[in-house]
């Protein structure tokens, strides 16, 4: 099997996990009180589990991108959303929607026109410490703004989880190839302490951002954490590591509509699993109290007794 194909066979496996792990941590924020802090979740069993799925997707996503490029590994994130529909039908005990698989279908095909685009060859370049600090420090600035209070905080922190899962996953890339090729420099240095420092303080922050914008439901913050992340990503790739779409400037046209299709599905795909969530919410709220009923249902002495009393009236004139 060569570096593409194992590249893509360990990103399928990988977004199956990270789809695993959003609808637990869904399920999870949906019994969580908005006021739970960090400490309170590290005590759930729950909140274990879907670290362990999280982390199962990032070991084998960092294999991923030591075959394959960022341009090539980062779009099939998209898929975590696919898996996640029918996951998260199955758990929620429905059928996946029309719309869900016309948006399945649509990122399907849209991720099959980046792949065609994709450069296919192995990583070789890394990130120089100026660089990685360049990318650091510009990531907690944009987090920093997107996680001040507002409107629609779940969207915005969504967004700030998959910016920053995508740098975390441009920075992995860069130390497993310089640990990998000894070629770029000494196994130990500061360069690869600093990224790997960078490294885990961003996976954590990913990880307890998407948490959060998880309270207000799985759909439109998965669909940003999944659009977010490959553009983060990507962009890296393509200004600083050196790579390439194959095809040269024509490719551009394919991978711009490969790009739109996969972005249209998973606007179908959010707004399906946010118009089901509420019947969702209703099949586990049960049936409606029935209210009691206003019948008075008398005695039969009480009624014979008021029916004496009505005579009584007539034959005395009064009404």
């Amino acid at each position: 099997m060569n570096a593409t194909l194992l590249a893509v066979a360990l990103s399928l496996v990988s977004a199956a996990a990270y789809a695993s792990a959003a609808v637990a941590q869904a399920r999870l924020a949906g019994r969580t009180a908005p006021g739970t802090g960090t400490l309170r979740l590290l005590g759930s069993g729950a909140w274990w589990s879907a670290v362990g799925l999280n982390a199962g997707g990032a070991l084998l996503h960092v294999a991923a991108l030591k075959y394959g490029p960022l341009t090539l590994v980062q779009p099939l994130g998209a898929l975590t959303l696919v898996a996640a529909v029918p996951l998260g039908a199955r758990a929620a005990g429905r059928r996946v929607s029309t719309t869900e698989w016309r948006g399945t279908l649509l990122t399907l095909l849209g991720l099959g026109a980046l792949l065609m685009t994709a450069g296919g060859s192995a990583p070789h370049e890394t990130l120089s410490m100026v660089e990685a600090l360049a990318v650091g420090a510009g990531t907690v600035a944009v987090v920093a703004g997107l996680s001040r209070p507002g409107a629609r905080p779940g969207l915005r922190h969504a967004a700030a989880s998959g910016i920053t899962s995508g740098v975390a996953s441009a920075l992995t890339q860069t130390l497993t190839v310089a640990v990998t090729d000894h070629t770029t420099g000494p196994l130990l240095s500061w360069r690869l302490v600093v990224v790997a420092v960078l490294v885990s303080a961003f996976a954590m922050g990913g990880l307890l951002l998407s948490q959060t914008a998880y309270r207000g439901g799985l759909g439109a913050p998965l669909a940003v954490v999944t659009l977010a992340n490959p553009v983060a990503a990507a962009a890296i790739g393509l200004a600083l590591l050196g790579e390439r779409l194959q095809g040269g400037t024509i490719s551009l046209v394919p991978a711009l509509l490969g790009s739109a299709a996969a972005v249209r599905g998973v606007i179908l795909l959010s707004r399906a699993q946010a118009q089901t969530a509420p019947a969702a919410e209703a099949v586990a709220a049960g049936p409606p109290a029935a209210t009691p009923s206003r019948v008075v249902i008398k005695s039969p002495r009480a009624a014979l007794h008021q029916e004496h009393g009505h005579l009584r009236r007539i034959r005395a004139g009064r009404p």
